[in-house]
């Protein structure tokens, strides 16, 4: 079984500017990103015949700091059609898998896409992501989550063409015991299944059958805005203290800048 980690980050951003290739904590945040991959490439390699890296991007600073880390990696440069705010992740990862593919002459049985600015994960979130694809052979994506804190039959509501706010989805239940479980996407872990992946022009890969592989609910949170850039080095700092696998992926990813 071969696996390919996408790393696919444009040089702009809206909410936080150059959020892909800036300092967290004192190290630029891809290092964590890269550090988690690494971890479990050293962990679980035997378990596959091929492991391999590519990155995704237009921002020179951002591959001077994947060059710098001393890793091997595959360096696919974004497009312009593919460089805008409307483009969609799943259609770069897809671009990526195409052009990778053919430079190695090999096809991957799945893509795992970690996004940069959710640097709280570990080795063995990566794992327990991809080993749920391996045993359903049915599933396009299983995309990491984190236990709700809204329930969206009750708690979670939307405003209608009236102006008025109605609950977001309706239903017969009576407590929230009743109600299915529910998750939050937290926009750390996806795992593509090769084929769907490839049908994404034809129609929306979240559309098929998905699986999602339960994370620790702080790391809920991703960067999209200067508070939320703040609030995760602090979350960062903490669990770093009280989580040995946090703790290990941060130390690595400072290794690769240490002077």
């Amino acid at each position: 079984m071969n696996l390919l980690f996408t790393m696919c980050a444009r040089m702009g951003s809206k909410g936080v500017k150059t959020k892909n290739s800036r300092d967290f904590l004192g190290v630029p945040i891809c290092g964590y990103s890269i550090a988690a991959i690494e971890l479990f490439a050293e962990k679980y390699a035997s378990n596959y015949d091929r492991i391999d890296i590519a990155l995704n991007t237009d921002s020179k600073d951002l591959k001077q700091q994947f060059d710098k880390t001393g890793i091997t990696y595959i360096y696919v440069p974004r497009t312009e059609a593919l460089a805008g705010d409307f483009a969609a992740k799943a259609d770069v990862i897809c671009d990526t898998l195409k052009k990778v593919e053919q430079m190695n002459l090999c096809h991957y049985d799945f893509v795992v896409d970690i996004d940069l600015t959710s640097p709280l994960r570990t080795e063995e979130d990566i794992y327990n992501c991809i080993k749920k694809m391996e045993n359903d052979c049915n599933a396009n994506i299983c995309y990491s989550v984190a236990n709700s804190r809204r329930q969206p039959h009750f708690n979670l509501v939307l405003e209608n063409s009236k102006g008025y706010l109605e609950t977001a989805i309706k239903s017969n239940y009576k407590t929230r015991q009743e109600a299915p479980k529910s998750y939050d996407m937290n926009a750390s872990i996806y795992v593509y299944r090769r084929a769907p992946l490839l049908k994404t022009e034809e129609k929306d890969v979240f559309s098929g059958d998905c699986l999602g592989s339960v994370m620790m609910d702080t790391a809920v949170l991703d960067i999209d805005s200067e508070e939320d850039y703040e609030l995760m080095q602090v979350l960062a700092e903490y669990f770093v203290t009280k989580n040995s696998l946090l703790k290990r992926v941060f130390e690595k990813g400072k290794e690769y800048f240490s002077e």
